[in-house]
């Protein structure tokens, strides 16, 4: 199965370079029904005109944002050097806390394809 998510510049320009291996989300509906080995096209923000295709390779489901940055490696999220409350600043600006709390958060481990 293929899924479609939109992604901002520099997320984007981060799959893109190989540097940012797992992408974060909501575990909202439209989440839970992404399965290892499914597909997610990523259509780069707001002009539309780029996508990138990547390959599910894990799913791991946390309760908070919070609890999903002190497990996965900076590393992998592209993120080296920021702070947790950096991370959970950023993210905040693009998803409520209710948001967070009504649904949980899910960490998308993705290999680029070429």
């Amino acid at each position: 199965m293929i899924h479609t998510m939109k992604l901002y510049e520099q997320p984007f320009q981060s799959i893109k370079s190989g540097k940012k291996t797992v992408e974060v989300r909501l575990n909202d509906e439209k989440r839970r029904k992404i399965s290892c080995g499914d597909m997610i096209e990523f259509i780069k923000m707001p002009d539309k005109t780029e996508t990138l295709r990547t390959k599910v390779l894990e799913l791991k489901r946390y309760d908070s944002f919070q609890d999903m940055y002190e497990t996965i490696p900076a590393d992998d999220l592209d993120a080296t050097g920021q702070s947790i409350d950096k991370m959970l600043k950023d993210t905040y600006q693009i998803y409520s806390s209710e948001q967070e709390e009504r649904w949980g958060t899910l960490a998308i481990t993705i290999r680029l394809l070429v």
